[in-house]
């Protein structure tokens, strides 16, 4: 009998890529790993992962249905090249867009569309809490990202410690959660999660085996759902001390710790394929 396929979800940003701010090299310049630029924006490389990371993406998506499941836009998506991947399923907009072969599936969309416009308050309602007079005074911009969720761009030096957990407490009255990234405070509705598309995803693969990886509180609920679940030690899972029985932290952070993520998935991966394949009834 034929081996159910494996999937590999991997959060993007400060997971498998990262910008020149998140890459936490140490010591000598000279011990610096060589780096692959993975996004350019405005003619400027901004994203970047290791020169290892490329071998192992490549046998990593081999073995394995690799699936990006990103914050990201589909926009944004699109100009991350991750090296020797072209992944038949992604996941954008923190699960708004379920993408097949780069396509957004319009079914998808409009099954969110109905679940969110049922349990949760508008857009708009939510997107007036970023904009008022009181977070005007650190907030350098808002932006809505595909008519689904709205995030600020914050000066975090000058937002209150108290500011994200007071946004919080109103946006879960409202039917949305709440995420802090880097200077970036999300707000997304309830049902819009990465956890939902990855579960979508395992049924259209039929996979039996599913890995994830993110370093986010939005990337939680994935970790959660997966039979494997990593995370690096850093960002806002690591902030928080988040563990799970079925989870793995890796000993290195920052960009060097997207080559050990992606090093530990191969293993996993590596033994499921020697393991005994089932034998049919």
């Amino acid at each position: 009998m034929s081996r159910a396929p494996v999937v590999v979800a991997c959060d993007l940003d400060r997971t498998l890529i990262y910008s020149a701010a998140a890459l936490r090299l140490q010591g000598d310049d000279r011990d610096a790993p060589d780096l692959l630029v993975a996004e350019v924006y405005g003619c400027v490389p901004i994203s970047f992962t290791t020169r290892a990371s490329e071998g192992l993406l490549v046998s990593l998506a081999a073995a394995a249905h690799l699936v990006p499941v990103t914050t990201r836009t589909v926009a944004q998506y699109q100009r991350v090249r991750l090296p020797g991947v072209r992944p038949t399923h992604a996941v954008t907009t923190n699960g708004g867009a379920l993408l097949v072969d780069g396509v957004p599936d319009l079914d998808w969309r409009r099954r969110l569309d109905a679940r969110v416009a049922e349990e949760c308050a508008p857009l708009a309602q939510v997107e007036a809490l970023l904009t008022d007079a009181h977070w005007s005074t650190w907030t350098l911009s808002v932006k809505v990202a595909e008519d689904l969720f709205v995030y600020a761009v914050v000066d975090r030096a000058e937002m209150p410690e108290t500011a994200v957990a007071d946004l919080a407490a109103r946006c879960d009255e409202l039917g949305w959660t709440v995420s802090v990234q880097g200077r970036k405070v999300y707000c997304v509705p309830s049902p819009v999660t990465k956890a939902a598309a990855l579960e979508e995803v395992r049924a259209r693969t039929g996979a039996d085996l599913v890995l994830a990886a993110g370093d986010s509180l939005l990337d939680q609920g994935m970790l959660e759902v997966a039979d494997h679940a990593f995370r690096p030690a850093h960002g806002e899972l690591h902030d928080l001390g988040w563990t799970a029985s079925h989870l793995t932290v890796t000993d290195a952070d920052g960009v060097l710790a997207g080559e050990e993520l992606l090093r530990r998935m191969s293993a996993v991966v590596a033994d499921a394929a020697r393991a005994p394949a089932p034998v049919s009834a």
